[in-house]
């Protein structure tokens, strides 16, 4: 039966998730998530929503978005057509790595996923046209507790690896971060 590698990130708690496929002659077959298999990332959590999402064009940027407590929320994100640039920012208060951030590249061929905790922003860019995610989210969207991160904010310097050609309103005009961003308690 198919099996996951749980590999580490330079971010603690940030982990990268290689789906392993078995395959022949008429495709294959692989385990998409399995709770008992994943305990140790899941930490007591269940999945709570499953959202997908398709992105048109290449160059596009959605996100860094996060929930603040009590709706703070792990991710698991899996890209099923296409490629993206795939990125987590650490926003925990008093985090070692606070506003370091890590990417990776998820595609429909590569079979990665990446496991965001608690107290992470979250976003990508699309590199290819007709790119689409999926993601497991261990809290419901709750629209009082959803903020983010603005995507070009200096403070992070998020390296972009294509032009930003589309992008929400609500993402771009974010605010900055100041002094007075202290992070998220988790």
């Amino acid at each position: 039966m198919a099996r996951f590698e749980i590999l580490d990130t330079p971010l603690s708690g940030l982990k990268v998730i290689q789906r392993e496929p078995i395959g022949d002659f008429r495709g294959y077959f692989e385990r998409f998530f399995c709770q008992e298999e994943l305990q140790d990332v899941l930490a007591g959590s269940s999945i709570a929503q499953i959202n997908h999402s398709q992105t048109v064009k290449a160059g596009t940027v959605r996100g860094m978005h996060f929930q603040y407590s009590p709706h703070a929320e792990k991710k698991f994100v899996s890209c099923v057509k296409g490629e993206v640039f795939d990125v987590a920012v650490d926003i925990r208060r008093n985090s070692p790595t606070f506003l370091q951030w890590h990417a990776q590249i998820l595609s429909a061929h590569n079979y990665k996923m990446l496991s965001i905790p608690e107290g992470f922003a979250h976003g990508f860019q699309s590199l290819t046209k007709e790119s689409e995610i999926i993601y497991l989210c261990t809290a419901a969207y709750a629209p009082e507790s959803e903020s983010g991160l603005n995507p070009d904010d200096m403070a992070i310097e998020i390296g972009w690896p294509l032009e930003i050609v589309e992008i929400s309103e609500r993402d771009k005009t974010r605010p900055f971060l100041d002094e007075s961003f202290r992070g998220l308690v988790v």
